[in-house]
């Protein structure tokens, strides 16, 4: 059924355009979804119900339900590593103006960026056979430090900590997304601290 082959060709998800695209009508995708073989994973977003477990299905179902959206702040440092907190919520970044997906799950948190700050560090790895759009470590440093008021002081200073204890201390990308984030001067003497 070709229906089915492009949900496999798509890792197993497709959202409502994207199946619009492919051909497939909305009575198919009504059909599927009652004769069991998709399930709706979101508002608009559709997935194979034999699919096998995602290794990170709340960042793969942000990533497919708002393809402009990139993961930042929290969820950004616990996908690179640069945190001990598990995130009870996706952040996600969008451009200004966009509107947000609507999902009943997984949690959702947005932020707005300015255009300058929402298009530099993405980083497009490729996870459950879907691409996801995150933000480089030093994006994401710059970021927190920006939000730091909203994620707390000693989550920002712990994600540097362990930022150089994992890479090292790349002041020079450090500093240029914080200039970009406007926070070159909050950061300066936390680096040259940790010099």
């Amino acid at each position: 059924m070709r229906a089915l082959q492009a949900f496999q060709d798509h890792g197993g998800m497709l959202r409502f355009a994207e199946a619009r695209a492919a051909g497939i009508q909305p009575t198919a995708l009504y059909r599927m979804r009652e004769s069991g073989a998709i399930r709706i994973l979101a508002r608009g977003l559709y997935g194979l119900s034999d699919m096998p477990p995602q290794t990170q299905p709340d960042l793969v179902t942000v990533s497919r339900a708002a393809p402009r959206g990139v993961i930042c702040l929290v969820s950004a440092l616990a996908w690179h590593g640069l945190t001990a907190e598990i995130p009870h919520v996706v952040d996600c970044a969008l451009p200004r103006g966009v509107r947000p997906p609507r999902l009943d799950h997984p949690p959702l948190r947005v932020f707005w960026f300015g255009p300058e700050a929402y298009a530099q560090g993405i980083e497009t790895p490729v996870v459950d056979g879907s691409i996801i759009r995150v933000y480089s470590p030093e994006k994401t440093l710059a970021d927190c430090f920006k939000f730091r008021n909203t994620l707390g002081q000693d989550t920002v200073l712990d994600a540097l900590r362990r930022y150089r204890a994992k890479f090292g201390l790349r002041s020079d990308d450090l500093m240029r997304y914080a200039r970009l984030c406007r926070v070159h001067k909050v950061m300066q003497p936390y680096l040259e601290a940790s010099l």
